[in-house]
């Protein structure tokens, strides 16, 4: 119980220490969630720069703009379905986003560990509960989107293309690097195993290669990523934005040359300057909804 505690106080301390309000805590099944990864709830493990591995105990981090303009976005950090970068995919962006109004929530959701429902489960309650507060956090329920970093990117796109409902239906969607396919040419394949376990069928494949389930209704996309990936293949961006594109579904696609894998909000990543001005751009032109 403790060291639960001592992880929450580190977690929160990082969060302040990037300048951003200490964030709203909630977690997410507060009856008890409707599936098991299997792990007990004392297997988390917190290691290097916010990284959490063995989650079981899913919390959404809420950072309320000060200033809301009606957005929301729902942050799901990267880690190969085995862990999860906190920081720099995770809580570091807070202070940007809600210096641009945006009301931001980073998500600690359950690892699979080869239970293949558990990460999108908690992504869709995560829409849900922001939704039911959208008007304590000065949000407007349509303007409601999810974010996702490498192995994040693809539970993002899982959730962008096979959402259940409207109320768990991202408005838009931003990737970072994503995985998204599961077919063999071009997997993570670190991802795939602690996603759908060392049995992989067919069908596993197929339901979770995103490429393949994009439809007219599939949300806008922002996508980013560098050309010279040595973590996640190209291919897995390039698919992913052709069937959007395919399906009629507006999104926009932006290759730096270089940088390789897993930046985020480094300030290391030559073209940080280039990617917040851009996706900024991207919410003010498409997203942010002028109020009247």
């Amino acid at each position: 119980y403790m060291k639960k505690i001592l992880m929450a106080a580190m977690l929160c301390s990082a969060v302040i220490a990037n300048g951003a309000n200490p964030p709203v805590e909630i977690p997410l099944w507060a009856d008890g969630a409707p599936n098991d990864n299997g792990l007990p709830a004392t297997a988390e493990v917190e290691g290097d720069n916010s990284f959490v591995m063995e989650v079981s105990q899913p919390v959404l981090y809420v950072f309320p703009a000060s200033n809301p303009n009606g957005t929301a976005i729902v942050m799901l950090p990267g880690g190969a379905y085995l862990g999860l970068a906190m920081g720099h995919e995770g809580f570091d962006m807070a202070e940007w986003f809600n210096d641009m109004g945006v009301t931001y929530a980073v998500l600690k959701y359950r690892m699979p560990v080869g239970h293949s429902d558990i990460p999108l489960s908690d992504a869709e309650e995560a829409m849900r509960i922001v939704r039911s507060r959208a008007q304590e956090w000065g949000v407007n329920p349509t303007s409601v989107g999810v974010m996702g970093a490498s192995a994040g990117g693809h539970l993002a796109t899982t959730l962008a293309t096979q959402y259940s409902s409207a109320a768990t239906r991202p408005d838009f969607q931003i990737l970072f690097y994503p995985v998204v396919s599961m077919s063999d040419e071009i997997t993570h394949f670190g991802s795939r195993e602690a996603l759908l376990g060392k049995n992989i069928t067919k069908a596993d494949i197929e339901k979770f290669s995103n490429e393949k389930n994009v439809t007219a209704d599939t949300p806008k996309a922002f996508i980013m990523v560098s050309a010279d990936d040595d973590a996640v293949p190209l291919a897995n961006t390039l698919r992913y934005y052709e069937a959007l594109t395919n399906a009629g579904v507006m999104s926009a696609l932006h290759i730096y040359p270089f940088g390789g894998h897993g930046w985020g909000f480094h300030d290391n990543f030559p073209y940080k300057a280039d990617w917040t001005k851009e996706l900024h751009d991207w919410m003010r032109l498409e997203i942010f909804k002028p109020t009247e």
